[in-house]
């Protein structure tokens, strides 16, 4: 984004006085990362819990930098000649220019939310898109305050569309995020138990993920998983366009405990209905067969999201039979070593999802083993939760678990999965390597799924031999 003088006076007035006439014009481009700045861009100073980006404010006019915004609050002193604005928090003019660029762009705008999939679900939309010409999507974690903007800024008017990916710690962050984007489409994957910890109940999360609706274009439309009555009664409350639900066949609704049974009756059918032949890794959708580009029937969900998002900007469907898709490190990905497959989910976890990808692979043909970590911010329902999943993994006949953790969850998980025939609680992904070695062979498969603070792809190298 090139900066225009007369936009940044719309934004925050008149900026400090110096000699104008050493300006370019354009202003250049947002920076928000002072080692990465060069010469003639626009500065933006943020503020962490660690750092404190008006530190660099004389390094980045030193580097040639035009301008720059300052916090209010501010301590350090800005260089002399310095054009810059001031303003009350420089995170929030970060946003601000990110959506006064987005006005500029010519694509729409794909925002993409939920507690699980949201990552795979933006991936899968991407992939779907390409057809169009240039797709921006979210990479990394830029999912969150800064990284939404940053994406934002870094897509030009020849791009053809934008994936987002909108992640949140707290209410209210994702309405802010679709206040920066204004997105076309909005995407919600589900409503699960994650986060619990941070927002205490399954309703307070469902009105967090519905904030993505906050700033949606009023032609825009909410794309949702149907049967899920908390997100349909929610979702009401907040937007009042268009709605697609999509569905497998054979789903059945989610009853919620917070929804009454009245309200689970009025749940309304999908729109795009998907039939899935995992043997033969299809969906099909109005008689016509798609590959799938994942295995498991929750990815197969999230294609259908895809799908829906795809034929509402007039994608060809043919274009979707095959898609070219690459996951992101410690998702979906498959590892063959001595025979044995691991399925790396190490990246994240949530209790939804890993009785989904518990459901994959008993799914497969073969002997079962998985390594679980701790499921965090899950608050008081976490041992709870804990408790559930290890009776399940017992009742799906799971051939062995190493469960890598050193908190209450992993001694009630040890109490409920004590009639596993193979079982071991270990304190660090390293020392899982031990059972493994003895429990496996050739033609097993092996799920390594944990929430990110464990660290679970520690693992990885130690089992493919690379260390």
């Amino acid at each position: 984004m090139n900066l225009i003088l007369s936009q940044l006076n719309q934004l925050w007035g008149d900026p400090s006085i110096i000699d104008m006439s050493k300006l370019k014009k354009p202003l250049g481009k947002v920076c928000s990362d002072s080692r990465k700045l060069e010469k003639g861009n626009f500065f933006i100073p943020l503020i962490g819990d660690r750092y404190d980006g008006h530190k660099f404010l004389e390094e980045a006019f030193d580097l040639g930098a035009q301008g720059t915004v300052v916090s209010s609050k501010s301590r350090y002193e800005v260089p002399k000649g310095f054009l810059h604005w001031i303003v009350e928090d420089t995170q929030a003019a970060f946003q601000e220019l990110a959506r006064l660029h987005r006005r500029f762009l010519n694509a729409p705008v794909i925002a993409v939310t939920g507690s699980t999939g949201k990552t795979t679900t933006k991936e899968l939309i991407g992939a779907s898109l390409k057809s169009l010409g240039s797709v921006v999507t979210t990479s990394g974690n830029n999912n969150n305050d800064v990284g939404v903007p940053l994406t934002l800024l870094e897509a030009d008017t020849s791009d053809k569309a934008i994936v987002l990916e909108m992640g949140m710690r707290g209410m209210g962050e994702i309405k802010r995020l679709s206040c920066c984007a204004e997105p076309n489409i909005a995407v919600i994957t589900n409503i699960g138990s994650a986060h619990l910890g941070l927002l205490g109940s399954r309703i307070q999360i469902a009105k967090a993920k519905c904030e993505i609706t906050s700033c949606l274009t009023s032609d825009g439309v909410v794309i949702i998983p149907s049967g899920d009555p908390l997100l349909e009664q929610t979702l009401q409350d907040s937007w009042h366009g268009r709605v697609i639900r999509v569905g497998l066949q054979d789903d059945q609704p989610i009853l919620r405990s917070e929804v009454s049974s009245n309200e689970c009756k009025l749940i309304p059918p999908p729109d795009l209905v998907g039939i899935v032949d995992l043997a033969s890794g299809t969906i099909a959708i109005d008689g016509e067969k798609f590959n799938l580009a994942l295995n498991g029937r929750h990815n197969a969900r999230n294609q259908l999201l895809a799908i829906a998002v795809a034929r509402e900007l007039g994608i060809p469907m043919i274009s979707l039979r095959d898609l070219d898709l690459v996951m992101p490190t410690g998702r979906s990905n498959l590892l063959e070593v001595r025979g044995i497959t691991f399925i790396d989910e190490t990246y994240n976890s949530s209790p939804e999802a890993v009785r989904a990808s518990l459901d994959y692979l008993v799914s497969l043909p073969g002997r079962h083993f998985a390594v679980l970590g701790t499921m965090l911010e899950l608050g008081e329902e976490s041992v709870e939760i804990h408790r559930y999943l290890a009776k399940y993994l017992v009742d799906i006949g799971l051939d062995g678990l190493v469960i890598v953790s050193n908190g209450s969850e992993a001694e009630v998980m040890k109490k409920e999965a004590k009639d596993l025939s193979r079982f071991m609680v270990v304190p660090s992904p390293e020392e899982a390597v031990k059972p493994l070695n003895n429990w496996l062979r050739s033609g097993d498969y092996v799920l390594l799924k944990a929430s990110r603070a464990i660290s679970l792809e520690r693992l990885i190298p130690l089992i493919s031999g690379e260390t």
